[in-house]
């Protein structure tokens, strides 16, 4: 179904079932590219699942023959005509404008629940940066990734060179990021990049979805939880992240969730768990 409070975004196809929200990028006759729209809707979408605990797990994918061509062409000539005034003020607002384009990345890394990225064909530039910040990555055979921008005389700056050296070795993305070359679904796989390469789309999504859906039936609380330590551990310590950990389980670790696990698995149903609570700035 369609969710009704997640309104009728120009770039964008939500809808919820069974505990799993998918993302499309719908966009498929400008190979998905990421206009000024698409900047502001997908962090807005899946802040507001999280914000609301709308869904267990979040599953992206995207409407025809590419996931994404990356940053669109009008994002660009925006900035461009940014490019004046006074040196020092310029350059502290295109450092906020910059941060803001991080920020949209951001939201998939910070929301609670997991983020699935599907990709077919190519995946390039600021798409690289996107899928980054998601949990997993899962493609087809003829998909490609390229970290495109150092082709077109800029440096990638919306996350790609800051999460790639946590997820595959860094000479490689050195390689990939020096010489913009596309990296193909075998080496992407090879490499720890994506986890599974499917033959074609319809197989990836079918398999992705069967995939989130186990996720989707385990406690949300303890997914949550292993996405924070994970990321966590990620930019920390071994000893700092045991010790957050500690502090975490002292406050997270609850009983009713593990007695459903058993009791459900003593009886072969499946386990029935709350949902998160949804978030609120209100005290």
């Amino acid at each position: 179904m369609t969710v009704p409070n997640l309104k009728n975004y120009s770039t964008l196809s939500v809808s919820i079932e069974e505990n799993i929200a998918h993302i499309q990028l719908c966009r498929p006759q400008e190979l998905n590219s990421m206009n000024l729209a698409f900047w502001a809707e997908i962090p807005e979408a899946v802040r507001y699942i999280d914000e609301h605990a709308l869904a267990r797990v979040i599953v992206i994918s995207s409407q025809g023959k590419h996931f994404s061509a990356g940053m669109d062409l009008s994002v660009f000539e925006n900035m461009g005509a940014s490019f004046k005034g006074e040196p020092a003020r310029r350059a502290e607002k295109f450092r906020r404008h910059v941060m803001q384009l991080q920020d949209t990345f951001n939201a998939l890394e910070e929301a609670r629940m997991p983020v699935l990225a599907a990709i077919q064909g190519g995946a390039i530039g600021g798409a690289v940066d996107m899928i980054s910040a998601c949990d997993s990555r899962y493609c087809t055979q003829d998909a490609f990734f390229c970290i495109k921008e150092t082709e077109i005389g800029m440096t990638a700056d919306v996350g790609t060179l800051q999460r790639l050296p946590h997820i595959m070795p860094h000479g490689l993305v050195r390689e990939l990021a020096y010489t913009g070359r596309n990296m193909m679904s075998k080496e992407a796989q090879s490499c720890g990049f994506v986890n599974h390469v499917y033959p074609d789309q319809e197989t990836m999504l079918l398999e992705v979805f069967k995939l989130a859906k186990t996720i989707a039936a385990h406690s949300p609380m303890a997914v949550a939880g292993c996405k924070e330590m994970i990321n966590y551990t990620r930019d920390n310590t071994v000893a700092n992240s045991l010790n957050y950990m500690a502090t975490w389980q002292s406050g997270m670790f609850q009983m009713p969730d593990v007695m459903e696990a058993m009791s459900a698995g003593q009886q072969k149903r499946e386990a029935a768990f709350e949902n998160l609570q949804p978030k609120s700035d209100k005290l």
